[in-house]
């Protein structure tokens, strides 16, 4: 009969050990509910996000277009005063690269309607 009662008693502190787990486990997703939100609402948070800051990200490649066109037109100046005979393809790169980003810029802007 001890036999028998006792296994009892553990199959009962066997069962009292799951339901911190269970608890835990509900609170988990509890929480995880509480946070989701509006799929639309998220969305159009984001967007006004990155419209808020792509006004700054577009002067950022300008002027990283106007200092690589100066960085160029050193580069070249000191080639053409050296006598290289290579500065009208290493003015055309670096010419190149500022107008690129320029460009780039003015298209993203126009692309997205900013």
């Amino acid at each position: 009969m001890k036999k028998n009662s006792q296994s009892n008693k553990e199959k009962i502190r066997s069962n009292y050990k799951l339901i911190p787990v269970a608890l835990i486990l509900c609170n988990i997703l509890n929480s995880i509910a509480a946070k989701a939100q509006d799929g639309k609402a998220g969305i159009q948070q984001a967007t006004n996000q990155v419209t808020n800051y792509f006004d700054a990200g577009c002067d950022l490649m300008y002027a990283i277009g106007a200092v690589v066109g100066l960085v160029g037109a050193v580069k070249v100046f000191n080639k053409w005063n050296g006598g290289e005979p290579d500065t009208s393809k290493v003015a055309s790169a670096w010419f190149g690269s500022c107008i690129f980003l320029v460009v780039v810029a003015t298209v993203l802007k126009s692309f997205f309607g900013v």
